[in-house]
Parts: C-alpha cells; sequence; structure tokens
C-alpha cells in the first residue's frame, strides 16, 4: 500500500505531521509528500492568512471560504499518476459527501466524471485496466467512519481534522466541531478537541 500526501501551503500544515504519523502506524510500504503550492494564488482560508478560517457552522447550500479552488482535481491527477507508474489497480480516496461544507470536488458526481477522464487520460485505462478511483467513505456519515476506524484499530488520536492552523485543535472550525461531534457519539470524548486541549494544560 501507498501514501500520498500533499504540501499544497494549507495553513493546516500540521496534517502533514499526522500522514506521516498513520503512514508509519499502518506500515505503508511508500508515504510520498508532493509539494504543490495552491497557496501561490490563494483563493481560500485555508491557503490565504488574509481570509478568516469561518467558525460559524456549515450552512446547506453554501460553498464555505474553505473550500480550496481546484485542490481535488489536482490531487487526483497526480494521484493516478502514481497509481500508472506503480501498477495499481485502485487509488483510494478519503472524500465525503454527507458530513463535509458541500465542496463540490467530494461529490459523487464530480468522481464518477473523474474516473472517465482518468479512463481516457491515460495509457492504463485505454488498455482497460486503470485505476479505479475508490471513495469507501463518500456517503458515510462522520461517526459511522469513527467507529468503523476504532474497529480497525485506526490511530485516530495521530490523525488530525484542525483548519486552525496551530498545534492543537482550535475546537471552532467546522472540521474540528463535525469531529467532535462524531467522536462523542461513538464514545471517545477522550479524543475530542476540548480533551486533547485540556491535556495540554489550555
Amino acid at each position: 500500500m501507498i501514501g500520498l500526501s500533499f504540501d499544497y501551503g494549507q495553513r493546516h500544515r500540521r496534517e502533514l505531521a499526522a500522514a506521516a504519523a498513520v503512514a508509519d502506524a499502518l506500515a505503508l510500504e511508500e508515504h510520498h509528500v508532493i509539494a504543490v503550492n495552491l497557496a501561490a494564488w490563494g483563493g481560500s482560508a485555508l491557503t490565504d492568512p488574509a481570509i478568516p478560517v469561518p467558525d460559524e457552522g456549515v450552512r446547506e447550500g453554501v460553498i464555505p471560504t474553505t473550500y480550496v479552488p481546484g485542490r481535488n482535481t489536482v490531487f487526483i491527477a497526480l494521484g493516478l499518476s502514481l497509481a500508472e507508474a506503480r501498477g495499481a489497480c485502485s487509488l483510494v480516496l478519503g472524500v465525503n459527501a454527507v458530513d463535509y461544507s458541500g465542496y463540490p470536488d467530494c461529490r459523487p458526481d464530480y468522481l464518477a466524471a473523474f474516473q472517465s477522464l482518468a479512463d481516457l487520460a491515460s495509457k492504463a485505462g485505454r488498455e482497460g485496466h486503470g485505476a479505479r478511483l475508490w471513495a469507501p467513505l463518500v456517503a458515510w456519515d462522520k461517526t459511522t467512519i469513527v467507529r468503523e476506524a476504532l474497529g480497525l484499530g485506526v490511530p485516530i488520536a495521530a490523525t488530525w481534522s484542525c483548519y486552525g492552523g496551530g498545534d492543537l485543535p482550535c475546537g471552532r472550525c467546522d472540521s474540528c466541531r463535525i469531529r467532535d461531534a462524531a467522536l462523542i457519539a461513538a464514545g471517545r470524548d477522550d479524543l475530542t478537541s476540548a480533551a486533547v486541549r485540556a491535556g495540554a494544560g489550555l
């Protein structure tokens, strides 16, 4: 199994250290970190420090400022390149279309369209054995994801969701709130942002 992470100029760079820790815990064969500086042109609260990270909650039908223009399109294209070079049959994506912030590139119709493109854009695809995009979490709510992760022994304490940009989860951004609610519902209050901050003496 090969892991792929992206240093795209995100303010929450702490997620890169978390990805490395998870890769080690899962004993991945390879873990690549690719630099793609989407912060060069900004356009998102995650890549432009002048745009504050919203903390008013997810609003139905509104794509928030944490949307990063073209992020998943770039990431998936690079992932498909790696998959084809390694002869992989699947490219596994962590996108989610339930507990998400309305991002257009986390939706099933987007993934289906990208699969069609991938089949046309690669030698492997033209030959009928291109990598399949697999988003196993796309239709799961966050609590189900947390419970499944706990059951599989995923080191949740090592993972990172906060958009805030510090070394501790802020507990206020949409990502923290969605994660915390799922952890509480799954009976793991000890892993919430409040618990982490309390453990750090804050």
